[in-house]
């Protein structure tokens, strides 16, 4: 999540248990929670494959009024037919391990990415002594997986960035953005921005915006006086810049999509909520700003899956792969009280979902998690309420009128905030049981670990 400039800092973007868990040290005083059940039990019914898609900020309300403007109130989205569902509770946490009630979007990734919580702005570190925590993804690729992620934010906003770098504050983005982070530098000792970092880890396929980030010219380390994106050329990448150049893209290199300057730009626009409402509106599904040639989150994910089974069926044994998939800017129009916006995001990330779970009945071996970060500020109220905050009113295909209230402020440029509601978590194949009843955030690093028996 990254809202507008104006949000405040406490919950714009920006507490230490994995359950069941032990803690060990491994590797340059990395951390990770391990289960015991991660290598137990009928190794016939672990995952191949996983694919875990997460909209960003995607709580039931945001889900039921892309449901109510794109297929109606009493259809259903793709992401509405797992076999199985249930809830998770997202808090952080602060430095002594207390909750803090309502999560950022980098404490969130981070408590499934390693199965520990954290406190809010922190990537993938821990909460207490700001040392690294070792992520699913790191761990796929120790055992050999193919790996992947993609996102319609920049590659070094917080979620994909949980997946592949440690910093102990999510704006160290790039080398230029280091300013948080003084002891993550590589000039004492750190490992460097989210995306030196990033391209380092090597994953397979890294696809979404955030190119500024990449031609930002590194100054410490190996590669002082490159850019990143030079830096990931010399580590064997493959960068392509639009759906054509991500057409073209073969299995034989790693690919890196570099889409947008900065997020990659929304599907659909409409006029935002104002104080008072607004007139009631049909969303524009076209949005004039985003160029022609930007490849949709549904074909970079169908691509993504293709270019891994691709890599892992060129391994010796065939491993498998993982894959993490977001929808990002469900949150980011949230932020910017714009239910059209906000549909068009989910409509496009639920897309996507169905891109994976055609894949998994394809290969039932596939665990397909579908989930989100945290809840979001967006309600469906009575159309004549008369909330105190922002609102606006749509009018359906069904012929109705719907109307999104939003109330953590009533100033349009400060922007909205997250809550910190229970969300859905959803699943289809191996271990996908795990996902029902109530669970919490860090349960899903150790689903997704002892799915793929990783240790």
């Amino acid at each position: 999540m990254r809202a507008t400039a104006t949000i405040t800092r406490s919950f714009r973007r920006r507490p230490v248990w994995a359950v069941g868990a032990l803690t060990v040290a491994l590797a340059a005083g990395a951390v990770v929670s391990t289960t015991a059940d991660a290598d137990s039990g009928d190794r016939s019914k672990r995952a191949k494959n996983v694919i875990l898609l997460v909209g960003d900020g995607m709580g039931d309300s945001e889900i039921t009024l892309a449901r109510d403007y794109t297929v109606g109130a009493g259809g259903r989205l793709h992401m509405d037919g797992f076999p199985q569902t249930g809830t998770y509770t997202t808090y952080s946490v602060d430095e002594h391990g207390r909750p803090d009630y309502v999560t950022d979007s980098a404490a969130s990734a981070t408590a499934w990415a390693t199965g520990r919580k954290t406190v809010n702005y922190r990537i993938s570190k821990t909460p207490d002594t700001d040392r690294p925590m070792l992520t699913i993804l790191e761990l796929a690729r120790r055992k050999g997986l193919a790996t992947g992620s993609v996102t319609t934010a920049e590659l070094t906003d917080a979620t994909p960035a949980a997946m592949a770098a440690h910093v102990g504050d999510r704006d160290c983005e790039g080398p230029a953005d280091m300013e948080a982070c003084p002891r993550d530098t590589i000039g004492q000792g750190g490992l460097g921005s989210i995306a030196e970092q990033s391209v380092r880890l090597r994953p397979d396929v890294l696809l979404g915006g955030g190119r500024q980030r990449f031609e930002q010219k590194i100054t410490e380390g190996p590669y002082a006086g490159l850019t990143v994106a030079q830096q990931a050329k010399k580590l064997g990448y493959r960068i392509v810049t639009d759906a054509r150049g991500l057409r073209a893209a073969g299995p034989g290199q790693p690919v890196l999509g570099l889409f947008a300057p900065e997020d990659v730009p929304v599907e659909w626009t409409g006029r935002p909520a104002a104080r008072g409402g607004t007139e009631a509106q049909r969303c524009v599904t076209s949005n004039p700003r985003r160029p022609a040639g930007t490849p949709t989150l549904e074909a970079q994910t169908r691509k993504a899956i293709a270019l891994l089974e691709a890599k892992a069926r060129a391994g010796r044994d065939d491993k498998g792969f993982f894959l993490q998939v977001e929808g990002a800017s469900i949150d980011k129009q949230d932020h910017e009280a714009d239910p059209c916006g906000q549909i068009g995001e989910t409509a496009a990330f639920d897309r996507a979902v169905k891109v994976a779970r055609d894949y998994a009945e394809r290969h039932p071996d596939t665990l397909v998690i579908t989930t989100a970060d945290h809840g979001h500020s967006g309600q469906i109220v009575p159309v004549d309420a008369e909330p105190m905050g922002l609102s606006a009113t749509l009018v359906t295909d069904e012929g109705g009128r719907l109307k999104v209230s939003y109330a953590t402020t009533a100033t349009p440029e400060d922007g909205q905030e997250h809550t910190g509601t229970q969300v859905r978590i959803a699943a289809q194949g191996p271990f996908a049981e795990r996902v029902s009843g109530v669970t919490d955030q860090t349960w899903l690093f150790t689903t997704i670990t002892g799915a793929l028996a990783l240790r």
